[in-house]
């Protein structure tokens, strides 16, 4: 059995040079856009039932937090909304993030090189359209007093990329090569949007820069103590077996999410910093490929080992955070969905026009056609842009406003595959399947 694991592996080594061969995306990212789903689901319907104990369930204070709230920690205070949102939704960040790392520096990778200039220049598109539209919508449409200092032009950053792929095999199909872009951009506007979030709204209003020594210490021990001797000729297995074991790792990531979170950044960003000095593989199959169970380095046992638990953690992660008052509609909301529909979209767009006009090729020979249904699904926003809602806006009835619009947003997807199968079949998806 062993030997036919090693000659599939070997057999998925193949790659094309304009377009990567990748084995399957994993079953798991369908799990989670459902347990993400069903989360938010129950909390819409008992926060429109009864809303009293639904706040008194995810806010309570089992005890005194304030130690922890002085030093950001489960940021304004420890209860179940904060628990998972601070400690465990990281989680699922560090496993996004370690298939964008991959991308971005393994052989083959999809975002390798000049390999990223196209997805990236599109997903800054996106997010810069996005916040000038929130902006002018802002200056013609909010009346309250408190958003003019807001920083709520930051909260259409970060498509879903559960959500967006969940809708993005309905429209291509199982394996097409547009599933791959998708996720590229998806996860890159997600991190980066929370980087940003974390700059312009850090907790407390302000950055504790010091406390970053903390992650920065914790990565380089890692490399220093634990990656480096591995990667020696001379080490003896046992010590190599001894350096690889994952508690070290779980040790350091504490560390770093106390840094990073008393920091003022957004706790999701904790592991981050660990990344580049864990031990990773030396090819990428592609985004969240099936392939990689087979790998044995830290980093992806590490994945391996996460990729069960993020199921239930956006499931209480749509429990606790997605719970959408019907009642909260205002301008706010039009104003999320402005963002997200019409300025998201349209600056990816006009980024691909700048690159066709410069001549440059997009990203696995996608057609524009491609390019639009993947620019419709970046205007789902939901996971990650939740996650700012706590300091880029005023708290009350303006974070529940852009809470509904943030929910709202996912009619995108249903509303794109209903198009994607009235179109014709040549207006689907031009380009060939991933080969698998």
């Amino acid at each position: 059995m062993g030997g036919i694991k090693r000659d599939l592996l070997l057999t998925q080594l193949v790659y094309h040079k304009a377009a990567a061969t990748v084995t399957p995306s994993s079953p798991h990212l369908q799990h989670y856009a459902k347990a993400l789903l069903a989360g938010a689901a129950i909390a819409t319907l008992v926060v429109n039932i009864d809303p009293g104990s639904y706040y008194d369930t995810i806010e309570w204070h089992p005890f005194d937090s304030a130690p922890l709230y002085r030093l950001r920690l489960f940021y304004p205070g420890f209860n179940l909304a904060t628990f998972v949102s601070s400690l465990l939704l990281p989680m699922f960040v560090l496993l996004i993030a370690k298939e964008i790392w991959e991308a971005f520096v393994l052989e083959h990778g999809g975002l390798r090189g000049k390999l990223a200039i196209a997805p990236l220049a599109m997903v800054l598109g996106g997010m810069v359209m996005s916040a000038v539209t929130w902006q002018i919508l802002t200056a013609f449409f909010e009346i309250a007093e408190e958003a003019v200092d807001a920083t709520g032009w930051v909260m259409p950053f970060g498509s879903d990329m559960v959500l967006a792929f969940f809708f993005g095999r309905l429209i291509f199909g199982k394996g097409h090569a547009a599933l791959q872009v998708l996720l590229f951009m998806c996860i890159l506007d997600g991190l980066l949007g929370l980087l940003t979030s974390g700059l312009a709204a850090p907790a407390s209003n302000n950055i504790r820069v010091l406390w970053l020594l903390l992650p920065l210490g914790a990565a380089a021990y890692g490399y220093l103590k634990l990656t480096r001797p591995q990667l020696s000729l001379t080490i003896s297995e046992r010590s190599r077996q001894r350096a690889g074991k994952l508690r070290h790792w779980l040790i350091l990531g504490f560390i770093s999410w106390v840094g990073v979170s008393a920091a003022g950044f957004p706790p999701t960003l904790a592991f981050l910093p660990l990344l580049p000095a864990m031990m990773h593989g030396d090819h990428s199959f592609g985004l969240f490929a099936e392939a990689e169970e087979y790998l044995t380095d830290p980093l992806n046992r590490l994945s391996h080992f996460l990729m069960g638990p993020v199921t239930v953690i956006l499931f209480l992660f749509g429990l606790t955070h997605g719970a959408l008052d019907l009642g909260a509609f205002s301008p706010t909301t039009w104003i999320m969905l402005g963002a997200l529909w019409v300025g998201k979209p349209l600056g990816v767009l006009l980024a691909v026009a700048i690159l066709k006009a410069l001549r440059y090729p997009l990203p696995n020979r996608l057609t524009f056609s491609e390019i639009s249904y993947i620019a419709g699904l970046m205007a789902i926003g939901f996971t990650l842009p939740l996650v700012a809602l706590e300091t880029a806006l005023p708290g009350g009835a303006m974070q529940e406003a852009a809470r509904l619009g943030l929910g709202l947003s996912i009619l995108a997807g249903p509303a794109l595959v209903l198009l994607s199968h009235a179109l014709p079949p040549r207006h689907r998806s031009g380009a060939k399947p991933v080969q698998q």
